[in-house]
């Protein structure tokens, strides 16, 4: 994806305020052995950028003065109730940087697993990202797990993604998370009405 982002060169809470009031974003861009730039960017084209998941998982293209360096979405802030971008940084990558990135998960052939349409169980999406340590020219916009071929009681880990030699989930310590399991549907149980006693009848008095 390809963005355009100018210059800033006022700075400060005054500037920044100033900026969103005019419909701009600003941000930061930094890395890549350069010096920081402030820059903005126009906050309509961003906030609908930031709709689509390549945005925050792929490397992009950002135009600024005239050049376009190579980034990524590193954080964002956004206003906690209106649909407001505040502030965003990007952080510039080339064939050399090796970088952290969370990468979604998408899950393909549900509806054709022998799980699902012999057995009517549910594949239950555990994880739905994953975080991952790859150069950034290789960085892939998502990982993609197949679960046509689930079967009962199955469930699907990280090794269950083929993933290419160049990249490595990063777990930090723990065990590989997992992914889906495949869980058997509960059979429900219909109680068979309870018959009403007959009501009984008052003794007169005598």
């Amino acid at each position: 994806m390809k963005f355009t982002a100018f210059e800033r060169n006022l700075q400060g809470t005054g500037a920044s305020r100033r900026l969103r009031i005019s419909g701009k974003t600003p941000g930061i861009v930094y890395g890549a052995g350069k010096a920081p730039v402030n820059i903005e960017l126009d906050h309509n084209a961003l906030y609908h950028a930031m709709r689509k998941e390549a945005f925050h998982s792929s490397v992009l293209d950002m135009e600024l003065n005239g050049s376009v360096e190579k980034v990524l979405l590193r954080d964002y802030q956004k206003h906690p109730f209106k649909q407001l971008v505040l502030h965003v940084d990007f952080q510039r990558v080339d064939a050399t940087t090796r970088i952290h990135k969370k990468v979604p998960v998408h899950f393909v052939g549900e509806a054709d697993a022998p799980a699902v349409k012999l057995d009517k169980c549910i594949i239950n999406h555990v994880t739905t990202e994953l975080d991952i340590e790859c150069l950034a020219e290789q960085l892939p916009e998502f990982l993609t797990l197949d679960l046509s071929k689930a079967v009962k009681g199955q469930t699907f880990g990280v090794e269950d993604l083929g993933l290419a030699a160049h990249i490595k989930v990063v777990t930090h310590g723990r065990k590989a998370p997992t992914l889906a399991t495949v869980v058997e549907p509960v059979e429900e149980v219909i109680a068979a009405p309870v018959a009403a006693e007959p009501a009984k009848g008052k003794k007169g008095k005598k």
